[in-house]
C-alpha cells in the first residue's frame, strides 16, 4: 500500500504546493496530490499550476492575510524554480 508521503514523493510536488493546490480547489488534500500530479507531468499542466498559486496569492492578499500570501509567493518561487523548462509557457 502506498502512503500520502509515497504518492508525494512521486508526483514531483511539494507538500505545500499539494496545499495550495488543494486551497484553491477546496478538495482535501490527497485529492489536491493526484490533481497535482496528473498536471505537473501533462504539456499544461505547470503553467496550470502556477496560476492556481498565483490565484490563492491573490486570494490571500484580498483577505489581508499578508504572511500567507508571503508564504504562497515562496512555494510558487520553488515551483517556478523546480520546473523551469515551463517558464516561458506560464
Amino acid at each position: 500500500m502506498l502512503t500520502y508521503e509515497d504518492c508525494l514523493e512521486l508526483s514531483d510536488l511539494t507538500e505545500e504546493e499539494v496545499e495550495a493546490i488543494a486551497q484553491h480547489e477546496h478538495v482535501p488534500e490527497i485529492v489536491a496530490l493526484e490533481l497535482g500530479s496528473y498536471l505537473v507531468h501533462g504539456p499544461d499542466g505547470v503553467p496550470m499550476i502556477k496560476r492556481i498559486i498565483l490565484d490563492d496569492i491573490e486570494e490571500e492578499r484580498r483577505l489581508g492575510n499578508q504572511k500567507k500570501a508571503l508564504h504562497l509567493k515562496l512555494v510558487l518561487r520553488h515551483f517556478v524554480h523546480t520546473h523551469p523548462k515551463h517558464k516561458a509557457k506560464a
